[in-house]
């Protein structure tokens, strides 16, 4: 059974997390440099069957737009351009860096493993994903 794919797409970074074959557990992929995005998934695309992105949709509490929806809106014109055969779904993104960071503190992380900001794109891509998973 093929993956799924989550993105948590940044300024300066995108945190991804994948579940396993049988899309039952979300975990962390990788964090990468966000121009180097589409390079990364074709070489991940090509070892691994991929059936759906989901990427986070930031938007404000009363549902706008925030200063990052133009840029998640340019990648994913970016992705639907190069893999036009993996559909994209955008999911409501809100409190997931949060989330992200209460669960690096409730796992016992010390201060600077909270403060890289790698990991806490790639946590936040792993829960965008369970969240997903959770209401499928």
């Amino acid at each position: 059974m093929p993956r799924i794919l989550s993105i948590d797409y940044g300024f300066k970074r995108t945190g991804l997390a994948v579940t396993d074959p049988l899309q039952i557990i979300a975990t962390g992929l990788t964090t990468v440099e966000s121009k180097q995005l589409i390079p990364f998934l074709k070489g991940y695309f090509a070892k691994e069957e991929v059936e759906l992105i989901i990427i986070g949709e930031p938007k404000n509490w009363d549902d706008t737009d925030t200063h990052a929806t133009p840029l998640v809106e340019k990648i994913i014109k970016q992705l639907e351009k190069n893999f036009p055969k993996i559909p994209i779904k955008r999911v409501d993104e809100r409190y997931t860096s949060k989330m992200a960071k209460d669960a690096m503190l409730e796992m016992g992380l010390k201060k600077m493993q909270r403060r890289n900001k790698k990991l806490v794109d790639e946590i936040a891509a792993t829960i965008l994903l369970q969240e997903y998973l959770r209401q499928f």
